[in-house]
């Protein structure tokens, strides 16, 4: 059996075919009723995005919008995940950058 690579040893196109068959194994998840598996996988797809995009163009100290409307400050970077805190909340949290929304820029 073929080891996995890990999504930092990934170029582009594989991380791409792997978004796209995690994608598949997600849908198929969700249509079976898998709600646990399924969340997994749609985990799996933002990490995978996350490794798509420059760490270098999210800034600590901003604060960006998030899938869902909330907003996260970033305190720093640690690779592809920001730490901060979501809306207003105390609890120091760790997200893939991937959950940035596109283009948005910071709201600061």
């Amino acid at each position: 059996m073929e080891q996995q690579k890990r999504f930092s040893q990934m170029n582009d196109y594989e991380l791409r075919t792997e978004i796209a068959r995690l994608n598949e194994k997600a849908k198929k998840a969700e249509q079976l009723g898998m709600s646990s598996e399924f969340a997994v996988y749609e985990r799996r797809v933002l990490l995978a995005k996350a490794y798509l995009l420059n760490p270098e163009d999210f800034k600590p100290g901003e604060t960006y919008i998030i899938e869902g409307g909330s907003t996260f400050k970033i305190s720093y970077l640690n690779g592809y995940f920001a730490w901060g805190y979501r809306d207003d909340a105390v609890t120091l949290e760790g997200i893939p950058i991937s959950l940035f929304e596109k283009e948005e820029g910071g709201v600061n």
